[in-house]
């Protein structure tokens, strides 16, 4: 895990090395409140004692504010950490921040993945098929 320091959408300060001691799912997505995001925020929601209970913290991030985060988080009762990057730092460090193509247009932007990190902070998965709907099943397969 890339060493970083972002703040939540509670103003808490988040770290590599807070997250170690504990298996880690850090999901990259794109924007706040868009159907795929909410889609993918809600699975993991629905699921989120699931991965408690295997010892997992579970962490989004995008580069979205921490504004923006309270009131994502707030509509859909979101019991994880949303990380901000606005300067999208970390997002670039973990390799979620590309080229991407829409309606034939290309910009930089987040890109949607997931990253799995072991108790001492090694990436044992990078998901980069994401399956918004049913992300849960493919982390946990």
């Amino acid at each position: 895990m890339p060493e970083f320091s972002a703040k939540d959408q509670n103003g808490t300060i988040w770290t590599a090395e807070a997250l170690r001691g504990k298996k880690t799912v850090l999901y990259a997505y794109p924007k706040d409140s868009t159907p795929g995001c909410t889609a993918e925020a809600c699975d993991l929601r629905d699921n989120y004692n699931r991965f408690l209970a295997l010892g997992y913290n579970v962490l989004g991030i995008s580069k979205d504010s921490m504004e923006s985060h309270v009131k994502f988080a707030a509509k859909y009762a979101l019991p994880f950490p949303l990380l901000s990057d606005p300067d999208h730092t970390l997002l670039e460090a973990l390799g979620a921040w590309g080229e991407k193509k829409l309606y034939g247009k290309v910009s930089m932007g987040t890109l949607r993945k997931t990253f799995l990190f072991d108790e001492e902070g090694r990436c044992t998965e990078i998901i980069e098929k994401v399956d918004t709907k049913n992300h849960t099943a493919q982390i946990l397969k």
